[in-house]
């Protein structure tokens, strides 16, 4: 099995975020933020996602991890409905708050439930600042004072603010990919989501830039529930709270991401973060 010093340490010793003291207080678990039951999803005759059951919790990090194709990513845009506009279906229960979000209007759901995808996509014709205003614009907001203040809170809370608060008026695009990335997770914020969903954020970007985005990560969760996708099982590991591994659709095990990475329960996981496979 995987062991803690396998892992390379960045800007926080020894897998602290991730892997804290063994003799530290036990903390009660968090409220549940979402549900996924019996979460079933189709791409045409393509069964990508079966018997999914799995527990999203508040104010937490859940990383899902497993070899390509396994349904990590098809799993991801369920939780905000995205999987419908790529023409997929799904059948069974994913609840936010309680709520059915197949019940719910889908535009609703993806304000409450935000997406962060694999390559950085600013919206390169506008501004830095109407790159995060834009949500805000498009739901009727036209008060300059309130989305200056916005756009700033959402642009320090992405760690950006500091690198870009002299040129908010350059285009997206012309800004690095790791300052994309981080402006992509501004214009997020800006709707004021309850989810963040994270799909491979950090896969295009080189280390230092990818070190800001896992900060940014841990900084997030204090008012955020985030999941994220990732290939890079470190990263997991540095990150997460939660790990869930998917392999061939189904959830494989799920847990605390210390335990499952140092102790899992089943073979295949096992396997996976041995490499023994993917």
């Amino acid at each position: 099995m995987m062991s803690i010093e396998t892992f390379p340490i960045t800007q926080r010793t020894a897998m602290e975020v991730a892997l804290p003291d063994q003799h530290a207080a036990v903390r009660p678990q968090p409220a549940a933020k979402m549900l996924a039951r019996d979460v079933n999803a189709f791409f045409g005759k393509t069964h990508a996602l079966r018997d999914v059951n799995l527990d999203v919790l508040e104010n937490n990090v859940l990383a899902i991890i497993g070899p390509s194709g396994c349904g990590k990513s098809t799993f991801l845009r369920c939780l905000n409905r995205m999987h419908e506009v790529a023409g997929g279906t799904a059948k069974g229960t994913i609840t936010l708050d309680g709520e059915n979000i197949f019940d719910l209007d889908a535009v609703n759901v993806r304000r409450r439930i935000g997406m962060v995808f694999q390559k950085p996509n600013p919206f390169p014709t506008m501004s830095i600042f109407d790159n995060v205003a834009a949500g805000l614009r498009l739901n009727g907001m036209r008060n300059h004072k309130i989305l200056a203040e916005v756009v700033e809170r959402c642009l320090r809370r992405a760690a950006l603010w500091d690198e870009v608060k002299d040129s908010l008026n350059k285009s997206g695009a012309s800004i690095s990919g790791g300052q994309q990335q981080r402006l992509c997770i501004a214009r997020t914020l800006a709707v004021d989501p309850e989810v963040v969903l994270m799909d491979e954020p950090a896969s295009a970007l080189d280390p230092i830039s990818t070190a800001k985005i896992e900060e940014l990560i841990y900084q997030l969760k204090t008012n955020y529930t985030i999941v994220i996708v990732t290939h890079n099982m470190q990263q997991a590991a540095r990150v997460s709270d939660r790990t869930a591994f998917f392999y061939l659709g189904e959830v494989i095990e799920v847990g605390e991401t210390k335990r499952l990475f140092t102790t899992p329960e089943k073979k295949q996981t096992e396997d996976y973060i041995t490499g023994r496979f993917g």
